[in-house]
C-alpha cells in the first residue's frame, strides 16, 4: 500500500473500535487507516449501508472486517455473509479476518467449493460468527439446512462489479432474497460502473451511502505501465526471451482463456523454465497448493487466467504481464494491482497486436494514463506462419478483384468514335446495323428512359 492511501490524522483507536481488535490491528502492522477505511469504518459503526470505491490494494477487507469484528455477537454464530467471486479471494478474505481478530472470540468459516462439505459443516458448529464463500457453496449448503440466513447481521458484496455482472447476478438475487433479517449491507469493489451501481442499491436501504476515494485515476500509483508490440505467433517466443533476459523475479502472467494458460505453461515448462498454472478448470487442492508454493516464494512464474485476478493477494509479485489483453478493460485494472504492493514498485508489461489499439486505448482511458511503448530489439520476430501469409495473400486478391470492379463500374462510358477504331467491320455491323456508327458516348441518365435535365 502506497503511503497516499493512508489517512495521517486518524488512527484505529480513534474509531471507538474495542481494544481485542486493536490487538490485532497492531499485530498485523497498520498504525493508520487507508483514506477508505478512515471512510468506511465509521459509517458501518454507524449502522449504515455503504457502498465503498477504492482502488486495488488499499485494504478494503479490513474496512468493512473491522467494524464487524467490533460488532459480532460471540454467542450467534453465522450473523456475517461475506460473497466473493472467486474461492481464492475467500481465502485471502479469510485468512486477513483470522489474523485481524485472532484476539476476539468472533471465528471466519470458508464455504468453497472443491472442499469437504463435511468439514465446512463442522466448522459452522464450532463458531462460524462469519461465513465468507462463493455463492455456489453457500446456495447448496443452505438449500441443505446446513446454513442459516435466519440470524444475518452483515451482507458483504466483495468486488460487487464482478458479483453482479451477469455470470454471478442471479445466484446474488436469490441468496439476498432469502435474507428476511434486519441487516446492514456492505458492497466494495476497485471499479464500479453506473450500472452496476445502479443494481447494486436494489439491494440497499434507501440511504445508502456511497464513498469513493479512487478519484479519476483507478490504477495503483507505484505501477511502471509500458506495452510491447507483438504477432500473435510471436507471443511465446517473446514470453520466453522476457523471462530468460530480464530480471523479472515472481511475475503473474495473465492469459485470456484456460486453454491458452495450459499451452503457454506446457511451452515454458519444455523449455526449462518453471512455470505453474491456476484456472477455474483445476482441483480445489491443486489450486490451492500452487497458492501456497507462491506466497513461500517457492514458485517465482504462475501463469493464470482471469480467475486468479480477484484472488492474488502477494507483496512480493514485481511483474504482471498481460500476454493476453482482457476485453474488460475492468480486468486490466484488477491484474496489475496484483503488483506494486506494500509501497513496492512494480511493473505491468502488456502484450498489444496490431489490431488492438482501439482496445488499448479504452484501458488507457479507464487507467487515465498514457502506457508508453517499449521499444524491444533485443528479440527477434519469427517469420510468418505459412497458413496466416496464405490467408494475406488471399485477402490481398479479394482486396484487389474488389478494387477492380469498383473501378470498372464507376469508368466512364468508351466513347463511340473509338469503337469504330477499334473493332473490325464485322463487328460493327452486328453492334449497329443500320449503319450509323454514334460519334458522342450515350446520356447518362441514373438508369431511367426518362431524360432529365439540370434545373
Amino acid at each position: 500500500m502506497s503511503e497516499e492511501t493512508f489517512d495521517k490524522t486518524q488512527d484505529f483507536a480513534s474509531m471507538g473500535l474495542r481494544s481485542s481488535v486493536l490487538k490485532g490491528v497492531a499485530d498485523s502492522g497498520f498504525e493508520n487507516p487507508s483514506d477508505i477505511q478512515a471512510a468506511l469504518i465509521p459509517l458501518v459503526l454507524a449502522g449504515k449501508d455503504v457502498m465503498g470505491q477504492a482502488k486495488t490494494g488499499t485494504g478494503k477487507t479490513a474496512a468493512f472486517g473491522l467494524p464487524i469484528l467490533h460488532m459480532a455477537d460471540p454467542k450467534i454464530s453465522q450473523q456475517a455473509l461475506i460473497l466473493v467471486p472467486t474461492r481464492e479471494l475467500a481465502a485471502q478474505v479469510a485468512s486477513e479476518l483470522d489474523a485481524l481478530g485472532k484476539h476476539t472470540p468472533i471465528r471466519t468459516t470458508t464455504i468453497i467449493g472443491g472442499e469437504s462439505m463435511r468439514h465446512q459443516s463442522k466448522s459452522l458448529e464450532k463458531g462460524g460468527h462469519i461465513i465468507v464463500g462463493t455463492p455456489g457453496r453457500i446456495m447448496d449448503m443452505q438449500a441443505r439446512g446446513q446454513i442459516s440466513f435466519d440470524k444475518i447481521k452483515f451482507v458483504v458484496l466483495d468486488e460487487v462489479d464482478r458479483m453482479l455482472d451477469i455470470g454471478f447476478r442471479e445466484d446474488i438475487r436469490q441468496i439476498l432474497s432469502r435474507v428476511h433479517s434486519d441487516h446492514q449491507t456492505i458492497f466494495v469493489s476497485a471499479t464500479l460502473e453506473d450500472e452496476i451501481e445502479k443494481l447494486a442499491r436494489r439491494f440497499m436501504k434507501k440511504d445508502a451511502e456511497k464513498i469513493q476515494t479512487t478519484g479519476d485515476v483507478l490504477t495503483v500509483a507505484l505501477v511502471d505501465q509500458k506495452y510491447i508490440s507483438v504477432e500473435p505467433w510471436d507471443k511465446q517466443a517473446l514470453m520466453l526471451h522476457l523471462l530468460r533476459h530480464e530480471d523479472l523475479d515472481t511475475t503473474v502472467v495473465f492469459c485470456r482463456t484456460k486453454a491458452t494458460v495450459h499451452r503457454l505453461t506446457t511451452y515454458l515448462n519444455r523449455k526449462k523454465i518453471e512455470a505453474r498454472e491456476i484456472h477455474g478448470d483445476m482441483p480445489q487442492k491443486k489450486r490451492s497448493s500452487v497458492m501456497k508454493s507462491m506466497r513461500e516464494k517457492k514458485l517465482n512464474v504462475l501463469v493464470a487466467s482471469d480467475l486468479a485476478a480477484r484472488g492474488l493477494d502477494i507483496d512480493h509479485i514485481t511483474h504482471v504481464i498481460n500476454y493476453d489483453l482482457p476485453e474488460d478493460t475492468d480486468v486490466y485494472i484488477h491484474r496489475i494491482g496484483r503488483t506494486a504492493r506494500a509501497g513496492r514498485r512494480g511493473f505491468a508489461w502488456s502484450f498489444v497486436t496490431s489490431d488492438q489499439g482501439p482496445l488499448l486505448t479504452e484501458i488507457e482511458k479507464l487507467a487515465g494514463v498514457m502506457i508508453e511503448k517499449m521499444d524491444y530489439p533485443q528479440f527477434t520476430p519469427g517469420p510468418i506462419p505459412d497458413d496466416v501469409r496464405e490467408d494475406r495473400e488471399k485477402a490481398q486478391k479479394v482486396q484487389q478483384s474488389l478494387e477492380e470492379a469498383t473501378k470498372a463500374r464507376y469508368a466512364p462510358p468508351t466513347p463511340a468514335a473509338t469503337l469504330a477504331d477499334t473493332l473490325s467491320e464485322e463487328q460493327l455491323k452486328t453492334m449497329f446495323p443500320d449503319g450509323k456508327i454514334p460519334k458522342n458516348a450515350p446520356t447518362r441518365n441514373l438508369g431511367t428512359r426518362f431524360k432529365r435535365k439540370r434545373r
